[in-house]
């Protein structure tokens, strides 16, 4: 159960046992308006709004405590609450999703915030957990994401697919909306397939997969921060956190999300949604 700003959790009550799980409380930020998709919150796929979608799927994961809504809107407050979730109005304001999730965040007395993306509703519960288990283990990472290899160089080259490159401990070194690393590739052999074929390296291209994973404190420091150079010019807002000397784990997984932006990504998430479901029933 959700901890609320003012509780406490219950105290150790012996000497020598370990020290609770931190707490961890997963956040879907979900505005009304949206550039293409207005009110795509709420739209239908498969009989439930697509809100619903994703924060079923977020309850499946098994690292989380709780899951709630961020919102700007009644209407998808009332769709949470119709559905038996938790939603929170936020300001209408906000710039980004991450800012609308600090918000809610400031409330809460958890340990570790997760900011789930409201537009994705196959989003794999798996691939949360594996988010999120870096901060579990280690004290010192206070904030994690994912990765997943770039498929073809059509996808390497998409500005919408955002590259990250790591250093050798898991690290993010940079996120960018160019093709990075810049592949030279003798012979012309695709860099694409089980590693990439440029002498000596045995790289990948790594698509970014835009899941967070915070500390509370992290993330409220961020919020407070103003917009970074590298961030106004990429268009890139955890690229905030590294040029504030804020380390970035990466996680890599097999995860490939599909959002909805369009009418043709919601047909193809209706499509994906209901095929599941007579698979399901068969």
């Amino acid at each position: 159960m959700l901890v609320s700003a003012g509780q406490t959790r219950e105290p150790t009550r012996h000497r020598g046992a370990r020290a609770p799980k931190p707490l961890v409380v997963g956040i879907i930020p979900a505005r009304y308006a949206a550039t293409r998709l207005d009110g795509k919150a709420l739209l239908d796929i498969a009989g439930k709004p697509m809100i619903q979608h994703v924060y079923e799927r977020a309850r499946l994961a098994t690292t989380l405590d709780d899951v709630l809504v961020a919102t700007d809107d009644q209407r998808i407050v009332a769709a949470v609450e119709a559905f038996g979730g938790r939603a929170v109005m936020t300001s209408p304001t906000h710039r980004s999703g991450t800012d609308r999730v600090a918000e809610v965040a400031r409330s809460l007395s958890c340990d570790v915030v997760v900011n789930i993306q409201g537009d994705e509703p196959l989003v794999d519960p798996e691939a949360i957990d594996a988010a999120v288990r870096p901060l579990l283990t280690d004290a010192d990472i206070r904030m994690s994401t994912l990765a997943t290899p770039v498929g073809d160089r059509q996808e390497y080259e998409d500005p919408a697919a955002v590259q990250v490159v790591v250093d050798k401990q898991g690290f993010a070194l940079y996120f960018s909306r160019a093709p990075i690393p810049y592949l030279r590739v003798d012979g012309g052999e695709s860099p694409f397939g089980a590693e990439v074929r440029h002498p000596g390296s045995g790289l990948r291209p790594r698509r970014h997969v835009g899941l967070y994973v915070y500390r509370r404190e992290t993330l409220l420091w961020l919020a407070g921060l103003p917009p970074s150079p590298l961030e106004m010019t990429e268009g890139l807002e955890q690229l905030r956190a590294l040029e504030n000397g804020c380390r970035i784990m990466v996680v890599e997984c097999d995860y490939s999300p599909i959002g909805v932006d369009t009418p043709a990504d919601l047909a193809h998430i209706r499509q994906l949604v209901e095929a599941r479901a007579a698979e399901a029933r068969a």
